[in-house]
């Protein structure tokens, strides 16, 4: 991963509203969540929500589906670990005698 898209993805994660969305979409597994079903969980205005989605859609961290009338958002898993992994790859990197560590690419 590039650390200009890993500053992308913390930085809209970085904001306690979409943070809470994102949470609700990683409960919620590979099915999803509709979007009027997000907004009656977290009591966010239809407005409010939909800002919040497009960025997190943005920087792709969440996925959107139309079915028939119902919106589907749905977390990126690949995403959200490959973010996880490149926070993690330089862990111990310039400890002296670190077992295992790697560098980013």
């Amino acid at each position: 991963m590039k650390i200009d898209d890993a500053a992308a993805r913390l930085e809209a994660l970085g904001n306690r509203t979409r943070l809470q969305i994102y949470r609700a979409l990683v409960r919620a597994g590979h099915a999803g969540m509709p979007v009027g079903r997000l907004q009656d969980k977290l009591k966010i205005p239809a407005s409010t929500l939909s800002h919040h989605i497009k960025t997190l859609v943005s920087v792709g961290l969440v996925s959107q589906s139309r079915e028939s009338t119902t919106l589907i958002c749905r977390a990126n898993f690949d995403a959200m670990r490959g973010l996880v992994d490149f926070l993690a790859a330089e862990c111990c990197a310039d400890e002296v005698g670190c077992k295992g560590a790697q560098t980013a690419a």
